[in-house]
């Protein structure tokens, strides 16, 4: 760098990355938190059979929603930052409009189709209850199209802090007023539902009302139709990659309700969402890497200097995390929820483990591999992510319970994570490994040995879940100071999230 453009050499993408992920980031805290509210207020007003029903049922809508959609929604991060960035707002228009009309129409079809079957499902899974669980829920079919239309909208324009709106405040705040009043006067299961359809209906009001008022320039542009030739070729294999993803997401719950009573399937998604919670570093910065991978997919060097920043990030911040909740997962369980949930103690310790991996390299959606075109190839491998858990839950389940879940999940996480590693070094050369990279996962080795003493030697849940984070993530944070294992690169993503921080940080 020169005194006379001290900006030289920056990759403006890092700012970018860490200015709308620190945006996300703190809508994902606001979520979660919402989340983890949410079903703590159900594990103590319903049965874990209830819970379990519910999770059923909206297992079986969020799959079958996937097909509604078709995809498309997924070609509108690809294909409008493209357009915007070559000034063809019309066109960018174009893809908008035709998306939604499309995904209207095979929304409410499949909606249709959802409520004439619901007895029938109901009855596959022998819960008479399920059928009014779904005709209730299939109005959400539509509405979830509309949903993920104006999520990936909000991605592909880079300004998350609407979607932060919609989908972390306004969501999971209605939502959660509204199932506390309805389960504080007695409406059980019937108060999930209407709690969740409610919050949902609120949230793509107000959504697309800021999203109108915000992106007016791009609304009021005149409209220049695409040839939806390209949109298809994008989004079909996407399409079958959504539906075997979400499948996978939800594969463990169908594999327990077939095998096992709704209160496994109560006590396994307990255990699930805890040990799923590490993807919140994930999720925070990938809506946004998408899109600058995809603008800039020609020039590998700057992929993979992406990537590695990203890939070192997620890295940094998810693997404390997933130390502490691994060694004081029976007590987290136990505090946040009741004793009776700790059962699945193993299974927030096998997903915090696999989640951790796979999120690292890419994710289980393979994010790094939408952004640089290759959709046919994440549709293989979500193909391998299902097919693994399925036949090892299927294995697995009957004979260890709920175990056999987590273990064909955490399977089918770690082998995905490592093809897509093996892909990306294939196909364009990239990889994240680097000794500042083997720094930030060193530093995982002293954490753990401070942490386990906690585990052993207090004997109070309470305690443990207090004490544990401050001693693993205090431990994991001196190693990096010792290691030196700061960046210039993570100075600059620091300065986007806090100058103050910026200020903490040594460069090199």
């Amino acid at each position: 760098m020169t005194e006379s453009d001290p900006n030289a050499g920056r990759d403006e993408g890092v700012s970018t990355l860490a200015k709308q992920g620190s945006i996300t980031f703190a809508g994902n805290v606001v979520n979660g938190a919402f989340g983890f509210a949410i079903v703590m207020l159900m594990t103590r007003f319903v049965s874990p059979s209830v819970y379990g029903l519910f999770v059923l049922a909206t297992s079986v809508i969020l799959f079958m929603q996937v097909f509604a959609n078709l995809g498309l929604p997924l070609a509108i991060d690809y294909f409008v930052p493209q357009y915007l960035d070559q000034g063809e707002h019309g066109k960018a228009k174009g893809v908008i409009v035709q998306v939604t009309a499309t995904v209207l129409v095979t929304s409410s079809l499949v909606a249709f189709a959802l409520a004439i079957s619901a007895g029938y499902i109901g009855t596959f899974f022998q819960e008479p209850a399920m059928q009014v669980a779904l005709l209730f829920l299939s109005v959400t079919i539509p509405m979830l199209a509309i949903y993920n239309v104006l999520l990936t909208s909000y991605y592909s324009i880079k300004k998350l802090q609407y979607r932060v709106i919609m989908r972390d405040l306004v969501r999971p705040t209605v939502r959660f007023a509204v199932t506390a009043g309805l389960l504080l006067i007695g409406y059980g299961l019937l108060g999930l539902i209407v709690g969740y359809v409610v919050g949902l209906f609120v949230a793509i009001t107000i959504g697309a009302a800021v999203f109108v008022y915000k992106a007016w320039d791009l609304l009021t542009a005149e409209i220049e139709l695409v040839a939806p030739a390209p949109l298809v070729k994008y989004s079909v294999p996407l399409a079958m990659t959504s539906v075997v993803f979400v499948l996978m997401g939800h594969v463990d719950y169908f594999v327990l309700g077939f095998f096992l009573d709704s209160d496994n399937v109560g006590i396994y998604r307990v255990g699930y969402m805890l040990g799923s919670g590490l993807m919140i570093i994930f999720n925070s910065l990938s809506p946004v890497f998408k899109p600058l991978i995809a603008e800039t997919r020609d020039d590998i060097d700057l992929v993979e200097q992406r990537f590695r920043i990203m890939a070192r990030w997620i890295a940094g911040i998810t693997l404390p995390v997933a130390i502490f909740l691994s060694l004081g997962a029976s007590s987290y369980l136990a505090v946040l929820y009741t004793p009776q949930y700790a059962e699945a103690n193993v299974v927030v310790t096998l997903l915090a483990g696999a989640f951790l991996f796979n999120v690292t390299f890419g994710g289980p959606d393979g994010s790094l591999l939408q952004g640089l075109g290759y959709s046919r190839i994440v549709f293989a491998n979500t193909l391998v992510l299902f097919g693994v858990n399925l036949i090892v839950s299927f294995a697995l389940v009957p004979i260890v319970g709920i175990e056999g879940a987590a273990i064909g999940s955490a399977t089918a996480l770690f082998l995905v994570g490592g093809l897509t590693l093996g892909e990306v070094y294939y196909l364009d050369g990239i990889h994240p490994f680097t000794r500042d990279f083997a720094k930030v996962v060193g530093a995982g080795g002293p954490a753990i040995v401070a942490g386990a003493p906690v585990v052993y030697f207090l004997d109070s849940d309470i305690v443990i879940a207090a004490v544990l984070p401050i001693v693993v993530v205090g431990t994991y944070a001196l190693t990096l100071i010792a290691t030196d294992a700061f960046t210039d690169e993570d100075a600059q993503m620091a300065a986007e999230f806090s100058p103050t921080l910026r200020k903490w940080l040594p460069s090199k």
